[in-house]
C-alpha cells in the first residue's frame, strides 16, 4: 500500500484577523499550499476540510466554500470533517485514508474558524459542545471549567501543581516569541504567571488566564500526496506512524486525569513506528490548558503518573531539553483556532522536518511527534513524522 506525503502548505498568522468569514481564511491558505506544493487546481481529487462551527457562524457547507476562491475545483469531491479540538487532524487523516486507499493521488487539507467574532460567553457555550453536556454542561466557567475540574482532581491526587503549570506556560510564551504566525509573542515570564493578578485572574481555578490558550482566528492547509506522486514533488514529509484513539465522552465514566486514550495512541504509534520516545528531536502537543500539557507529559511515557512535574522542574521539555515539547510555542501562545489547530501543528512539525522553521528551529530535527486532541482527551490523534526528501 502507498503512503500517503505532506508535499506543501500554507498557514496564516493566528489572532483576531480582519478576515470576515471561515470562506475568506480558507482562501488565504488554498492556493498558497497547492503553489507550496508544486501543483496546481487540476491535479486535486479531493478536498478535506476541517471547521468545527457549531455556532459560531451560521453559514455551514465549509467543504463548499473552498472551490469561491478556487473555480477550478468546483466539481472535486469535498468533505467537512469535525471532530471538536481534533478537527484538523480528523480531515488530515481522512485525507491520508483517501490517498493510501488509491482513490485518488492528491489531495488538498484546509483547516480553518473564525472565533473573535462570538462575545466571550456566546463562545465559551459553543466550546462546551465538546464536552457531555447532559452531565457538564453547569460546570462553571464553560470549557475552561472542564479543564479547571481536571486540574482539582488532578491536584487532588498528586498535590498542587500551579508552579509546574506556570513554568509549562512561561516556556510556550517565551517559545511563541519566535514564531511568526503566532498571536501571543510575548515572553510573559514565569513570576507573572504564577501570580493571581488582576491581568492574570483565575479563569477556573486553579486555572489562571496565563494557563487558558487563547481564542483566534486562522487557517492552515496541507497537500497531501501519495509516494509516486510525491517523488516529482520538491519536498516529502512521511508518516512512519499515525494512530486515532476514543475514550468516553462523559468524564464520569472514566478516570478524567489518566488521559487513557491518549496514552493508547502514543503507546500504538510508537509500536508501529518502532520509534521510542527518545528517538523523537521535538513534540508538538495539544496545550489548550497547562494542565493538558502536564498530562500530556505522563500520557506519551516522559514521567509516570503524577510525576509529569519532573518533566517540569528537570527541564526535559524546554527547547534545549532533551525532549523539547512545544517549540512553535504550542496552542498557549499560537492560539487555537478549532478547526485549524490539528492542520496547523502538522504545518509546525514539517517546517521543522525541513530546516525552515527560523528562529523556532531544533537542530538537526528529523523525528517529529504530534499531539492533538478532541474534547478533554477524548479524540487522540499521534502522528510520528520525518522527511522522505
Amino acid at each position: 500500500m502507498t503512503r500517503g506525503c505532506i508535499v506543501g502548505w500554507a498557514h496564516t498568522p493566528f489572532g483576531k484577523l480582519e478576515n470576515p468569514d471561515v470562506e475568506s481564511l480558507m482562501a488565504r491558505v488554498s492556493g498558497e499550499a497547492l503553489a507550496h506544493a508544486g501543483v496546481g487546481p487540476e491535479d486535486v481529487d479531493g478536498i478535506y476540510v476541517g471547521v468545527m462551527n457549531n455556532g459560531f457562524s451560521k453559514q455551514g457547507f465549509e467543504a463548499a466554500q473552498v472551490a469561491l476562491s478556487q473555480p477550478e475545483l468546483a466539481h472535486v469531491p469535498a468533505t467537512r470533517l469535525e471532530n471538536a479540538c481534533a478537527t484538523g487532524s480528523a480531515a488530515l487523516y481522512t485525507a491520508l485514508d483517501f490517498v493510501e486507499s488509491g482513490r485518488g493521488r492528491v489531495a488538498l487539507v484546509v483547516g480553518a474558524e473564525k472565533m473573535t467574532a462570538k462575545s466571550v460567553p456566546e463562545t465559551s457555550d459553543i466550546l462546551l459542545s465538546a464536552s457531555y453536556r447532559k452531565e457538564e454542561a453547569d460546570i462553571d466557567g464553560g470549557f475552561a471549567g472542564v479543564f479547571g475540574r481536571i486540574a482539582q482532581n488532578y491536584f487532588q491526587r498528586y498535590g498542587d501543581r500551579s508552579e509546574e503549570l506556570a513554568r509549562i506556560s512561561a516556556k510556550n510564551h517565551k517559545n511563541g516569541v519566535s514564531n511568526p504566525y503566532a498571536q501571543m509573542r510575548r515572553d510573559f515570564g514565569f513570576e507573572f504567571c504564577n501570580a493571581v493578578s488582576d491581568k492574570n485572574p483565575y479563569v477556573a481555578a486553579p486555572l489562571r488566564r496565563t494557563d487558558c490558550s487563547l481564542i483566534s482566528d486562522g487557517a492552515a492547509a496541507l497537500v497531501v500526496a501519495d509516494e509516486e506522486t510525491a517523488e516529482r514533488l520538491q519536498r516529502a514529509i512521511t508518516f512512519r506512524a499515525r494512530r486515532h484513539v476514543n475514550d468516553i465522552l462523559p468524564l464520569s465514566r472514566r478516570d478524567p486525569i489518566a488521559f487513557a486514550g491518549a496514552r493508547t495512541a502514543w503507546e500504538k504509534a510508537r509500536a508501529d513506528s518502532g520509534v521510542r520516545l527518545d528517538d523523537l528531536d521535538f513534540v508538538e502537543t495539544h496545550d489548550c490548558f497547562t494542565i493538558a500539557e502536564l498530562i500530556e507529559y505522563e500520557a506519551m511515557g516522559l514521567a509516570a503518573p503524577g510525576e509529569g512535574y519532573r518533566v517540569v522542574r528537570e527541564g526535559i521539555a524546554e527547547k534545549d531539553g532533551r525532549l523539547p515539547v512545544n517549540p512553535s510555542g504550542g496552542l498557549k501562545s499560537k492560539g487555537h483556532p478549532i478547526g485549524a489547530t490539528g492542520v496547523s501543528m502538522h504545518v509546525m512539525a514539517c517546517l521543522q522536518l525541513m530546516n525552515e522553521a527560523g528562529d523556532m528551529q531544533i537542530e538537526d530535527a528529523k523525528l517529529a511527534g504530534v499531539f492533538n486532541m478532541g474534547g478533554a482527551a477524548v479524540a487522540n490523534y499521534v502522528s510520528i513524522l520525518e522527511r522522505r526528501k
